[in-house]
């Protein structure tokens, strides 16, 4: 079966191929219903852990710990991060590879071309935690896709339609807006932009944080957290262009409490500032990108809440279309891309810039070579990954290298904006220090690395992943290292907890 996976923050949608239709498949839960998504939920009691709609089952039983939002965490994680679940540790690989089994369960038996979807600004070591999640769990990953990317194929491929639209998706956590031209069988991505932390979550906590006083927030244990999150999520998918007042329910979160009614007007005041995020970046990419719009098409979970197409028209007018697959266009965008019969061919583009710090003149400063420029296009899947290669003779005996992502640089070429750090790789420059533990060397001017010539070499393949080969052509030694956090010792992570930063702060636009 080839198959299009949106792995999201609230809900895993999944669609299939099936002689060029695209439904969407369905999960069954404990209790006998069936529905068009899998709660992306895990439920922990002890050394139990449940996934999915089992995880839902246990949300009203105390003795179990619900956790939601699993994929927001992977946008600062590593291969080592761990997650706090109570008093459990629990390692983040383990849980997203255990919840993407409870997955595989629920669909057919049998060998699954599976092509994911990932946010358009998601970081390196992101795309690599999605692909491995699923890999681990049996699925052939046959790529993987940038998802408003995939939600323009669903827009083309359902209307017969060409020109230049711009997606705009807002999900449970994250936004992204891509600027893409459609033609009859190609898709061209023109330019990415993306807020990875804000999505449809946010005006769940905005609800809450009207819904309860400050000091009673700080008091919920984790338990009662996800529920009051779950009651607004509940409660924000119910309003509709009358509705008036929000009533919730905070006897679901702890007994005693009551219930609570907000004004639709102050709701939609808090969550205001933060559409209009959204909205200014649209028209920064647009300024950016000098298009002649045909549409706006508008998807994600997050974009169903009035407001959204609201402010929108009021800012872009007709233009604006809205999804009638809002939470599972981009599934079947990337069922279309998995279906080998379509022939669709999308050209994508780096959205990130993707660089290393590295010492000039001799080692007196520090200056970043950005490897990868945001906007390279990317080679589409099949063709040969593009490759960029430096070549230099070093005067230190280790080179310490400092990679890094960035959505933005600055006049002068320093990253800016989101910026994501990795771990530093050590490679030996000198010939004596090959057999070394990098790690445990200092850095020094040597004379021996001097007369060394060493080459690195850069990949990049049509999903956005980056390899890194390093090597001492002289003395005939390299390694392969993978981008990311790979060696880090990182302390646990709380889900939930995460603080998000407004644009201003963090996109450097």
């Amino acid at each position: 079966m080839q198959l299009g996976l949106d792995f999201g923050t609230t809900r895993t949608v999944a669609a299939a191929a099936d002689r060029g239709n695209y439904p969407i498949l369905t999960f069954e839960s404990p209790d006998g219903g069936h529905y068009d998504w899998f709660p992306s939920l895990l439920a922990v009691r002890g050394d139990e852990r449940r996934y999915g709609w089992e995880a839902w089952a246990h949300q009203q039983d105390p003795e179990w710990t619900i956790v939601r939002s699993l994929k927001r965490v992977l946008e600062d994680a590593g291969p080592h991060t761990a997650i706090q679940v109570a008093e459990q540790s629990i390692p983040l690989m383990l849980a997203l590879q255990e919840m993407a089994a409870a997955i595989r369960e629920c669909l057919s038996p049998g060998k699954l071309e599976t092509m994911l979807g990932v946010p358009a600004n998601a970081n390196s070591n992101q795309r690599f935690l999605t692909s491995e999640m699923f890999r681990r769990a049996g699925f052939d990953v046959i790529g993987l896709l940038n998802e408003p990317s995939a939600a323009s194929i669903e827009y083309g491929h359902r209307n017969r339609a060409s020109g230049v639209i711009l997606v705009y998706d807002f999900g449970g956590g994250t936004f992204d807006a891509s600027l893409v031209e459609i033609g009859e069988r190609t898709h061209q991505v023109i330019a990415s932009e993306g807020i990875p932390t804000l999505g449809g979550d946010d005006f769940d906590l905005a609800m809450a944080e009207l819904a309860v006083s400050a000091d009673q927030l700080d008091e919920l244990s984790q338990a009662e957290l996800f529920r009051l999150h779950e009651e607004c999520r509940s409660k924000k998918e119910a309003i509709h262009p009358n509705t008036r007042r929000i009533v919730v329910d905070l006897e679901n979160v702890r007994e005693g409490w009551g219930a609570v009614s907000i004004p639709i007007a102050d709701y939609y005041e808090r969550c205001r500032p933060m559409l209009d995020e959204t909205v200014h970046l649209v028209e920064d990419l647009l300024a950016g990108h000098p298009q002649e719009l045909d549409t706006l098409y508008v998807t994600g979970g997050g974009s169903e809440l009035p407001l959204v197409s609201r402010v929108l028209k009021e800012t872009f007018g007709r233009r604006v279309r809205r999804s009638v697959h809002a939470r599972s266009a981009t599934a079947i965008g990337l069922a279309i891309q998995a279906d080998s019969e379509t022939g669709y061919v999308l050209s994508d583009k780096f959205t990130r810039y993707f660089g290393v710090w590295r010492e000039g003149d001799s080692g007196r400063r520090i200056i970043f070579d950005p490897l990868f420029a945001k906007g390279t296009p990317l080679s589409v899947p099949g063709e040969q990954a593009l490759e960029i290669r430096r070549g230099y003779t070093p005067v230190h005996n280790i080179g310490d290298f400092r990679y890094l992502e960035c959505s933005h640089l600055d006049d002068s070429g320093q990253p800016t904006g989101d910026v994501t750090v990795w771990d530093e790789i050590r490679f030996p420059f000198d010939p004596g220090l090959r057999n070394m533990n990098g790690e445990a060397v200092s850095v020094s001017y040597s004379d021996s690395a001097a007369s060394q010539a060493i080459e690195e070499t850069y990949t990049c393949d049509a999903s956005g992943t980056v390899g890194v080969t390093i090597a001492n052509l002289t003395s005939g030694y390299r390694r392969d290292y993978r981008l990311g956090r790979w060696a880090a010792k990182e302390s646990a992570v709380v889900p939930g907890k995460k603080k998000r930063v407004s644009r201003k702060g963090s996109a450097g636009v």
